[in-house]
């Protein structure tokens, strides 16, 4: 295990010339790599490891015919029972996690309680393991939630199982408050905002992995070109508000964590795998036990799928992914006056996607939407990431515990893909291909002109007007977008209850050390297309491009103290944020960086972070809640000295109503919200058509106003004797997100801003609807989502067609049967009525959503 990740280190430089494989214009997907296959052979290693798990004599019973499960994320699900107006803080005794809580993808909930019923008695160090659930996780278990004083949800493990998705937009699309725009139709890089703040790359929230940072480089580089595959957690949580303020350094929208599969309480295993539309193949597979007080658990993945664009050349449009993980877990006896518990987790995830920026002119939209240029023929984006990371959790006493953390993320990525043609940016032509007519040719696949009117003693090497394309060849430069990225740190939580009286404390302290880095080493190449083909004409100077290394030193801390008095629930909390930046350009005239032509660039950004926020239980069925608290987005390294931290006022303010009218299991709930921006922060991403250099600029003053409400309900019908129960949920999210400043930018989706514009990419309506009907051990599931065009230029009024993306209504539709206990089949469609829609058009012409595919395949899980 060792060995690999050091083979495979991103920090393991590589040359620019092997670090891209396009140079050479094979094919994608024909040089198999040793790496590619070590998920199948996991795979034969779950099987043996199942086979040896099967007793002498088994059998294997019929499964129960109860059915229970919501048919989508909830804030509440309905098997939770509803705390009394006087919730009481946890106590030791409290803490008894059940089967459900280590259900894994795949695996089973047999064992586990009926609602309301108390869960058996364990071991004591098992009775301790839900006080770690609670360190590692921002909400926890969904019965949690009725607790928190701000906006909370969690997906669960079986929620998560229901449609089967890996494409981490579709999972979030049931939860209100957050706002995603699609790019490629899987997911790869999501783009993912909540209630207002940008979803550029998901770089304005906390995204992280089992409570730890993971994006590439959350200080100075918090673009998701990394993002954990959704297919290996085991829940997914969302905290917006006040509720939010121990986790940064983002404060304004919210955090978004993803609970890795936990280390089983018994031997179990697991076998998942799917074939589909597009060439579509994924497998999963995991095995875990544990013996007394030692603990492991293994995992692998491997998808697979070619695409649904069509390239004129007949290349890949696809991806592939190999993701593997590890984990080992130590703990005390049940009998030891100081339980501890350690916890060892490694992964290795690499993938190779034949994806591009260069999307379709409209009008070539509307002929061939899932056309690919020639032009993009040789994009393609290869990745590796490695993950360490080790936990310790003390209880120090049965009112007093610590939890220290010690991670690191490395990161590497080189994009190669279109930058240019004739020197101009493949934005600016495919966006106003009426001036660029002969280039758009090129690009569609024509050769490349050549010069045949040249005056007598002109130099044919010297640039011409591009409009007039009178050069020996018009050059397509093609840019090696090669980056490293490394982040690590500690970060340790002291946690202590106390009473006084009839009221309640806890208290929660922690602090972080972090550091991370993007090193950006990029060249470019230039190609002339030849009967469709790219022939490489000139190959670029190493460092040519970008010769630089952005970094961030960050000390954080941060103080919330929760105090419970009868019916209320009062939790002030304040964080600090200590930044240091550094911004190292060696030149593109020194690419083996000896410091001839060094220019280094140092700030530092201090900063305070308050909040506060209240509930109230006003009976068994209804609380409220409200919360204030300070929004912070650190500027990044490479940003100019002028450019100062977004801040922000945020206000929110809900309630919560549950009841069980006739067995119905009724939820509803209801979050008014408002940010108001002092300097709202934009980024410099080429995703959004910017020229990609990671700076962020300010925009001046925006408020962002919304409403986010849910509402399900679970009946249930008696047929012949047999229950058949049919959930339903609706959310809806209203966003007017408005600037209130004038200003000029550069930033083509801003440009000319006048006080009052909307700010773009940030949808004002959206709508989503499930429902199911769950019958013995078969289900059928339906989901819709629906929404406006999004705008994607700031502006007043009904946004012009070109200025906004389709309407979105999609349906999905999944089914699952299980006929044997741990055995089932499944069927998943999406886009059920294969609908046609635009869902970027950024930064270089209109990209289509995932037209109708069709996945099936099974799962075998054994306890």
């Amino acid at each position: 295990m060792l060995v690999s990740l050091s083979m495979y280190s991103p920090h393991h430089k590589v040359s620019p010339r092997n670090a891209d494989p396009s140079r050479n214009a094979t094919p994608p997907h024909t040089t198999d790599s040793p790496k590619k296959w070590v998920p199948q052979l996991l795979a034969i290693l779950v099987v043996i490891h199942t086979i040896s798990s099967f007793p002498a004599q088994a059998t294997i019973a019929p499964i129960a015919t109860s059915v229970t499960n919501a048919a989508c994320a909830t804030t509440v699900p309905s098997t939770t029972t509803v705390p009394s107006t006087t919730t009481r803080l946890p106590s030791t005794a409290d803490f008894v996690i059940s089967p459900a809580d280590t259900v894994r993808p795949g695996g089973t909930n047999d064992g586990e309680p009926a609602p309301g019923k108390p869960t058996p008695d364990k071991p004591e160090s098992d009775k301790q393991e839900p006080l770690v659930l609670e360190r590692i996780t921002i909400v926890g278990k969904p019965e949690w939630i009725q607790a928190i004083p701000g906006s909370a949800t969690i997906i669960t493990s079986q929620q998560l199982k229901q449609h089967q998705d890996s494409d981490i937009h579709r999972v979030l699309q049931s939860v209100t408050g957050v706002h995603i725009q699609e790019e490629d139709g899987f997911g790869l890089r999501p783009n993912i905002g909540m209630r207002g703040a940008g979803s550029e790359r998901s770089s304005k929230i906390n995204l992280m992995e089992d409570g730890v940072l993971i994006a590439p480089a959350p200080y100075s580089a918090p673009s998701a070109y990394y993002f954990p595959n959704v297919r290996r957690m085991s829940g997914v949580e969302v905290r917006k508000g006040s509720a939010q303020i121990q986790y940064g350094p983002n404060t304004t929208g919210g955090s978004l964590n993803l609970i890795s599969t936990p280390v089983p309480a018994t031997r179990s295993t697991s076998v998942e795998t799917q074939f589909g539309s597009f060439g579509a193949h994924q497998l999963y597979g995991s095995a875990g036990d544990r013996f007394r007080q030692v603990g492991y658990l293994i995992e692998g993945l491997f998808s697979d799928h070619n695409g649904f664009k069509t390239l004129q050349n007949g290349g890949g449009t696809g991806y592939s992914i190999y993701d593997l993980s590890g984990k080992l877990l130590f703990r005390s006896s049940p009998n030891a006056s100081l339980y501890q518990r350690v916890e060892l987790k490694a992964g290795l995830n690499g993938q190779t996607s034949d994806e591009t920026y260069l999307g379709l002119t409209r009008d070539d939209f509307d002929i061939t939407p899932f056309a690919r240029y020639a032009a993009s023929q040789l994009d393609r984006m290869s990745t590796d990431h490695t993950q360490l990371m080790a936990r310790h959790f003390v209880m120090l006493s049965e009112q007093a515990d610590l939890t220290t953390t010690i991670y690191q993320n490395d990161f590497y990525r080189n994009w190669y893909k279109l930058q240019s043609v004739g020197g101009s940016g493949i934005g600016g032509i495919v966006n106003a291909p009426e001036l660029y007519p002969e280039w758009m040719q090129v690009i569609r696949g024509d050769d490349t002109a050549l010069d045949t009117a040249l005056n007598e003693g002109d130099d044919p090497n010297e640039s011409a007007d591009p409009h007039e394309n009178t050069a020996p060849y018009t050059p397509l430069s093609v840019r090696s977008n090669q980056r490293n990225y490394l982040s690590r740190g500690v970060e340790t939580r002291f946690n202590i209850r106390t009473t006084t009286g009839d009221i309640q404390h806890q208290t929660e302290v922690g602090a972080r050390y972090h550091y991370d880095e993007e090193d950006r080493f990029q060249h470019e190449d230039e190609y002339r297309m030849d009967n469709g083909t790219m022939i490489v004409q000139e190959e670029g100077a190493p460092g040519s491009q970008s010769n630089r290394i952005g970094s961030a030193r960050a000390l954080a801390l941060h103080i919330k103290h929760e105090i419970r008095w009868q019916n209320w629930i009062l939790t002030p909390g304040v964080r600090f944020e200590q930044i240091h930046f550094q911004n190292r350009n060696f030149g593109i005239a020194d690419p083996d960086r000896t410091g001839s032509d060094l220019q280094t660039r140092t700030y530092t950004v201090t900063e305070w972070i308050p909040g506060i926020g209240v509930s109230y239980s006003a009976s068994n069925n209804l609380t409220l809640f409200s919360g204030v608290h300070k929004g912070f987005s650190p500027p990044g390294p490479a940003s100019s000295p002028e450019t100062r931290s977004e801040r922000s006022v945020n206000v929110e303010g809900g309630i919560r109503l549950q009841s069980d009218p006739g067995g119905m299991q009724m939820r509803l709930e209801a979050v008014g919200f408002a940010s108001f921006y002092h300097n709202l922060l934009g980024s410099d991403l080429q995703a959004v058509g910017g020229e990609g250099t990671s700076a962020r600029f300010n925009a001046g003053e925006a408020r962002i106003l919304g409403l986010e409400t849910t509402a399900s309900l679970e009946p249930t019908l008696t047929i012949a004797g047999e229950p058949i129960t049919i959930p339903v949920q609706i959310n809806y999210t209203l966003t007017q997100a408005t600037f209130q400043s004038s200003f000029d930018s550069e930033f083509s989706a801003w440009g000319d801003v006048t006080a009052g514009d909307a700010i773009p990419f940030i949808p004002t309506h959206q709508l989503y609807g499930s429902t199911a009907l769950l019958y013995k051990s078969w289900n059928l599931r339906l989901r819709v989502t629906a929404s406006p065009g999004l705008r994607t230029i700031a502006g007043r009024g009904a946004p012009a067609i070109h200025e906004k993306t389709d309407d979105l209504f999609v349906t999905d539709l999944s089914s699952g049967l299980e006929f044997r206990q741990g055995f089932s089949l499944f069927v998943n469609v999406r886009n059920l009525f294969n609908a046609t829609y635009i869902v970027s058009d950024r930064p270089a012409g209109v990209r289509p959503g995932l037209p109708r595919s069709v996945l099936a395949g099974f799962r075998w899980s054994l306890p």
